[in-house]
Order: C-alpha cells, then structure tokens, then sequence
C-alpha cells in the first residue's frame, strides 16, 4: 500500500491551469497532471507536466515525465526536469515537492531574466 500523499489531491487540481506570472513580459506557467494506474514507467501514479513558457511560447523550465532522459534515448519514461535546453533526472519525492521544487525553477528563472528582484 502506499503512503498516502496529502498535496496530490492539490496538485492534481491544478490539471489543465495556465497563469500568466508576468504579464509584461508574457512568461505564463502551464499544468498538465493526471492520475494513471501505477506501472514500473510510472511509479508514482501519475502523468505529469509543469512548465515555465515565455512570451514566444519556448519552454524555459519543465518538470515532467514523459520521456527517457540522458543517454537513456529508449526506454522508459522517468522524471526529469529542463532549464532552457539542459535536462537533468529529478527524484520524485512527493506532490508538494514537486510544486516546492517547480516554483523555485521558475523563480530563478525569473529572476535571471530581470522579472522578479
């Protein structure tokens, strides 16, 4: 049985939202979560893409796990995360980790770019 996760339900809330976090300059999050039964490819029981976009729509930071990472070109699907162009594995903890850890990407980001101080 597994543990159960008190900000899934949170996360899975936010399927399908897009806000704009700066509207002068465009940049807009966008949220796609949904619950999938649990396999070796998801372990976690879920399908899930967090990203960052900027005005042009580029994709400046993602969490997601959709595809095989690294040298991993087949494969299964594992959880990864991207900055810009790099993408690098992430360990999946939790729902709230995952929201801690995204939000804190896009603030950085945010932050590089001039948006936020």
């Amino acid at each position: 049985m597994r543990k159960h996760d008190p900000a899934l339900d949170t996360l899975l809330e936010l399927d399908g939202l897009t806000l704009v976090v700066d509207p002068e300059g465009g940049h807009w999050v966008r949220f796609v979560v949904n619950q999938v039964p649990v396999t070796p490819e998801k372990p976690h029981g879920l399908d899930y893409s967090l990203t960052l976009h900027g005005r042009d729509g580029q994709r400046l930071v993602g969490f997601d796990n959709a595809h095989p990472v690294g040298r991993q070109k087949r494969g299964q699907p594992q959880d990864h995360r991207h900055r810009i162009r790099a993408v690098r594995p992430y360990e999946y903890s939790d729902a709230a980790a995952l929201l801690a850890d995204f939000w804190a990407e896009v603030d950085a980001v945010l932050k590089e770019r001039g948006v936020l101080p």
